[in-house]
C-alpha cells in the first residue's frame, strides 16, 4: 500500500530575512511571546485601522473633527492618572534619535534627562536596522554597549547614574513588520518593536526602577489607547511583572487625538505619565485629515509655527488637560542643528530655539525635546530658569478655553517659490536617504525625519490637487511647476553631499507617483517600506 503524503504545513512563525545577531534575539521563547501577542491583538488592530478609514471617509465627505458627546462624562469627571515614578518626575530636556549604537551611546551620555530611542520616525525600518537597534538597546540596558568608528574612536557608556533615562518609541499601529510572519500574516510593527524590547529588557529595567518606559505614537482615538492598555497589561502578565509596571507617554500628533486627550489619558490612566506635543506629525495630520477641505489649505511649512492660533490652542489645551489629571505636558522638537562656519546663521538658528523653548516653559510645559546634543544646554538653561521645580503641574491654565473651531482654524500665510521648491527637495532628499537606510537626515541645518518630510509631501499634494493655489508672486501651483522642480533637482544636488545619493532617482519617481495620485497616501513610509530590504 502506498504511503499517504501529508501536505507541507507553513511554520507558525517565519522570519523572512537574516541580520547579524538576530538568533540571540529571536529565540524560540521570544518568538512564542511575539506570536501570542499577534494572535491576541491583531484582529483588534485591524478593526481599529478600519475605523480610521471609515472616519477619514467622513472627513473627506465634509465632516469636521469635534469633541465626542459619548465621552462627556470622562472629560467632566474628577479623576487623575496613577502617580508618576521618580525616574520620570523631571523630564525638562529629552533628546530623540535613532537606535544605532553610536546614537544610543551619545544620547544616553548627552546630559539630557531622557532619551527617546526611536524605532519610528527617525529609523528606516530595514531588517538590519531593527535588529541592530534591538541589540544596541539590550546591551545599553545592561551597560555593556560599545562602538568603535572607522577611525578607531571608541564610544562607551557613562555609569548608570549619569545616563539619560531610556524611553523607547515603537512604530505606530498602522505599520506592519513584513519580515515576521505569524500564521502567514505580517506582524504589527508596534507589537514587534515593543514586544521584543520588553521580552529581553523589562525585568532588568524593572529591578533598576526604570520601567520600562515607552512613547506611544500616532494614536487617533481612545479605543486605540485602550488597545495599547490591554496589550501592555498582557505583556506584564506574560513576563511576570506587576500590573502598571510598563509606563507610557502618548504623543498627541494627530488631529483627531487632539479632541480626545482626556479620553486617551483615561484609557491608560493606570500607566500613563504624560502627553507630548508631537508638533510636526500634528501639522501633517491636520493636512491629511482635512485634505478635502479647500478652505483649510496651509501655507508653506516654514510659516506654520507654534504661534499660529490652531497650534497654540492645541499645545495649551494639552497643558491644561495633563495638569488637571496629574500628568506631564511635554513640549515639542527643536529641529535646528548647529551651523558650522557661519556665525551669523548659527546665531539666528539658536535664537529660534531659544524663543521656542522660552514659549514652552512660559506656557506651562514640563519639558521639551531637542534633536542635537548641542541644544541641550540651551533648553536646560531656559527650563531651569522658568521651571525651578521638577515639573510645573501646578500651572493649571484655567485661562485656556479651547473650542473645536480653535483647533481647526487654518493659519494665514503664503507659498513662496523657495518654499515650494524646498518641499520638493526635502521630500526627495529624505526619501532617498530613507530608502538607503537612514531615517534621520540633516538637510539645510534642520534634522529632518519622517514627520517633517510628511509635511512637505502632504503639502505638495494638497496644493496641487486643490487647483486654486498660487505662489506669492502670482504663479499658479500646478503639475507643470512640480515637474520642473523635479527635473531641476538632480543638477541642483550634484554639488552637494546627499545621503543616499544613489537613491535620488528612485525617490523622485516615487514622489512623482504619489503626488499624482487622486487620493493622498496616508503615509509616505507605507509604499516606501515595500522597497526596503
Amino acid at each position: 500500500m502506498s504511503a499517504v503524503l501529508k501536505p507541507a504545513t507553513r511554520p507558525a512563525v517565519e522570519i523572512a530575512a537574516q541580520a547579524a545577531g538576530q538568533a540571540e534575539l529571536l529565540t524560540p521563547a521570544a518568538l512564542d511571546f511575539l506570536a501570542d501577542l499577534h494572535r491576541r491583538f491583531e484582529p483588534r488592530r485591524q478593526a481599529r485601522l478600519a475605523a480610521r478609514r471609515k472616519r477619514q471617509a467622513e472627513f473627506d465627505a465634509g465632516a469636521l473633527p469635534d469633541f465626542r458627546t459619548d465621552t462627556r462624562a470622562i472629560r467632566e469627571g474628577d479623576w487623575r492618572v496613577a502617580p508618576i515614578p521618580a525616574a520620570l518626575l523631571d523630564r525638562r530636556v529629552e533628546i530623540t534619535g535613532p537606535v544605532d549604537p553610536k546614537m544610543v551611546i551619545n544620547a544616553l551620555n548627552s546630559g539630557a534627562n531622557c532619551y527617546m530611542a526611536d524605532f519610528e520616525d527617525s529609523t528606516a525600518p530595514t531588517w538590519d536596522n531593527l535588529i541592530a537597534g534591538q541589540r544596541s538597546l539590550r546591551s545599553a540596558v545592561v551597560g555593556t554597549l560599545e562602538f568603535v568608528n572607522e577611525n578607531g574612536k571608541r564610544y562607551a557608556l557613562k555609569p548608570f547614574e549619569e545616563r539619560a533615562v531610556l524611553i523607547v518609541r515603537p512604530r505606530g499601529w498602522h505599520l506592519d513588520e513584513k519580515h515576521v510572519l505569524i500564521d502567514g500574516e505580517r506582524m504589527s510593527a508596534s507589537l514587534f518593536d515593543l514586544g521584543l524590547f520588553a521580552f529581553h529588557n523589562a525585568k532588568t529595567l524593572a529591578v533598576r526602577d526604570r520601567g520600562p518606559y515607552f512613547y506611544i505614537p500616532k494614536l487617533q482615538s481612545m479605543e486605540e489607547a485602550a488597545l495599547w492598555q490591554d496589550a501592555l497589561s498582557h505583556v506584564e502578565s506574560a513576563l511576570g511583572l506587576p500590573r502598571g509596571q510598563l509606563k507610557v507617554t502618548v504623543l498627541i500628533e494627530t488631529l483627531p487625538a487632539a479632541f480626545e486627550m482626556d479620553e486617551i489619558l483615561h484609557a491608560l490612566r493606570k500607566r500613563i505619565v504624560g502627553l507630548n506635543c508631537g508638533r510636526w506629525d500634528y501639522i501633517f495630520s491636520y493636512i491629511k485629515t482635512l485634505r478635502a477641505h479647500r478652505d483649510r489649505v496651509l501655507p508653506e511649512r516654514g510659516q506654520v509655527t507654534m504661534t499660529q492660533p490652531f497650534l497654540k490652542a492645541y499645545s495649551e489645551l494639552l497643558i491644561k488637560t495633563c495638569h488637571r489629571r496629574g500628568a506631564h505636558a511635554m513640549g515639542g522638537m527643536a529641529a535646528q542643528i548647529p551651523i558650522a562656519n557661519d556665525v551669523e546663521a548659527n546665531a539666528a538658528a539658536m535664537s529660534r530655539v531659544h524663543a521656542d523653548k522660552q514659549r514652552e516653559v512660559g506656557a506651562g510645559h514640563d519639558g521639551t525635546w531637542v534633536a542635537h546634543p548641542a541644544l541641550i544646554p540651551i533648553a536646560r538653561a531656559i527650563f531651569d530658569a522658568g521651571m525651578p521645580c521638577k515639573h510645573q503641574q501646578s500651572v493649571a491654565r484655567d485661562d485656556v478655553n479651547v473650542a473645536a473651531a480653535d483647533l481647526l482654524a487654518p493659519p494665514l500665510g503664503t507659498i513662496t517659490r523657495a518654499g515650494f521648491d524646498g518641499n520638493v527637495e526635502v521630500c526627495v532628499r529624505y526619501l532617498a536617504a530613507w530608502l538607503a537606510g537612514s531615517g534621520c537626515v540633516p538637510i539645510h541645518w534642520l534634522m529632518e525625519d519622517a514627520a517633517t518630510a510628511e509635511i512637505a509631501r502632504a503639502q505638495l499634494w494638497q496644493w496641487l490637487h486643490h487647483g486654486n493655489v498660487h505662489l506669492d508672486d502670482g504663479t499658479r501651483v500646478d503639475f507643470a511647476l512640480f515637474e520642473r522642480a523635479l527635473l531641476n533637482l538632480p543638477s541642483k544636488l550634484a554639488d552637494e553631499k546627499v545621503v543616499g545619493a544613489e537613491k535620488v532617482q528612485e525617490a523622485i519617481g516615487l514622489l512623482d507617483e504619489l503626488t499624482h495620485r487622486d487620493e493622498l497616501e496616508d503615509f509616505l513610509t507605507v509604499p516606501a517600506y515595500e522597497r526596503l530590504p
